[in-house]
């Protein structure tokens, strides 16, 4: 644990300090996970293969050899030691290593830990206390079980797709990787609950979390609207397939690039949305025409309203659209793409993006953890080299001398 000036130098880092996540997870949605823990102040030791290190390390990079941007975004702040898990040697050092860990997390291809004999069961026998996390694509005793996956299967056998996309086209996937980081957070936010009840009892946990039965969470809209409607959620493009809303959606702004968009949503619970519009557009006569009268009404005819609301927002650009419709009081949202969020003045002050020092790369600015902590965000460390903590790990935490640690290197072991 640290010492208290220790911790008054790094309040906002120290929330889980003293605990160990022994990493064996690999791409997005395990290392999303424990990336979220190390942000929050856990010591993260990333187990990888002595040859390439996790899949996504160098499988990106436009630089062979050099750490791929993709590997910097999900590993910041963990430390990394290679480990041969097709060795004995490199097994026991991973059970060696367990015993002083609170939580070790894999998202291995189902039954390769089972056979590697690093399972819950054979860990448990290491450490009875510990938080023992697997992310996996289909769940133990689905009828997918065995099937591999990626984010974007999750997200289709998880009924995202289903109701992404154009109400007469084909399904969607969207851009976000909510089966990869969408998983990662929810395994991340349980394994916080285990750690509280750990320290409390001692007890430790089995967690298993399937991206398919993950991606239920975050579309219970869909199944509200099952529940109502007796049928499947529809896709509904840019609108919302909960429908009634209207105005509602996006709506085009001047010069006419690609995302010179405004999304605009008003409520159905009421009718004071639309009102502050029809000021905003100096059309007040529209608020008792009878074809807009209240939300129903306004539903049935949303293409002649969406033609009226074009008008205005084509003599805009879409910032100066957002705040003149946001200022009014009604919801509005520029479509901003990611490299406007990149360079936007506001985001960077306050310090959503962050560049870690890495020590072959150089500066790299990236999205950083968004919630304050006392006032501020955590700090961005850098993502680890292959191996680069293999010494400093295998001292501190299991206490080997540097001749125990150069015959494993001897033995091929890290």
């Amino acid at each position: 644990l640290l010492g208290e000036s220790e911790m008054t130098l790094n309040h906002k880092t120290n929330m889980l300090a003293g605990v160990r996540v022994l990493d064996m997870t690999q791409f997005e949605a395990g290392p999303s996970c424990t990336e979220t823990l190390a942000w929050l102040g856990a010591e993260v030791v990333k187990l990888e293969n002595p040859k390439g290190g996790d899949a996504g390390r160098y499988a990106t990079s436009e630089k062979d050899g050099i750490d791929s941007f993709y590997f910097m975004q999900f590993n910041s702040g963990k430390k990394s030691i290679t480990c041969n898990l097709k060795s004995p040697e490199g097994v026991t050092l991973v059970k060696k290593l367990v015993r002083e860990a609170n939580v070790f997390i894999e998202n291995f291809a189902p039954g390769v830990v089972k056979r590697m004999g690093l399972d819950f069961e054979s860990i448990k026998k290491e450490n009875p206390n510990i938080i023992y996390a697997s992310v996996k694509g289909f769940a133990e005793g689905s009828p997918y079980e065995n099937f591999l996956s990626f984010d974007m299967i999750g997200q289709s056998a998880g009924g995202v797709l289903s109701i992404t996309g154009e109400p007469e086209g084909q399904p969607c996937k969207p851009g976000v990787t909510l089966a990869d980081t969408g998983t990662g957070m929810l395994m991340s936010i349980t394994i916080l609950g285990a750690l509280y009840r750990q320290q409390a009892t001692g007890r430790g946990e089995h967690l298993q979390l399937a991206m398919q039965d993950a991606m239920t969470q975050y579309t219970r809209l869909a199944y509200a609207y099952r529940d109502l409607n007796g049928k499947a959620a529809p896709r509904a493009g840019a609108k919302l397939f909960t429908t009634g809303n209207a105005p509602t959606g996006i709506f085009p702004c001047k010069p006419g690039g690609k995302n010179d968009y405004v999304y605009i949503y008003t409520t159905r619970a009421g009718n004071h949305h639309w009102e502050r519009l029809c000021k905003l557009l100096n059309r007040e006569e529209l608020i008792d025409d009878p074809r807009f009268s209240g939300p129903k009404e306004r539903a049935k005819n949303e293409a002649v309203i969406d033609d009226i609301l074009a008008e205005f927002t084509k003599k805009h650009t879409k910032r100066e659209a957002m705040k003149l419709i946001g200022e009014c009081g009604v919801p509005c949202g520029a479509v901003l793409d990611v490299a406007e969020l990149y360079d936007d003045e506001d985001l960077n002050s306050r310090g959503i993006f962050q560049s870690m020092d890495h020590p072959e790369r150089g500066s790299y600015k990236m999205p950083t953890w968004p919630v304050k902590v006392d006032g501020g965000h955590l700090s961005l460390p850098a993502s680890p080299l292959l191996g680069e903590h293999v010494d400093s790990v295998l001292s501190e935490w299991i206490g080997m001398s540097p001749e125990e640690i150069e015959k494993l290197r001897e033995d091929g072991a890290v």
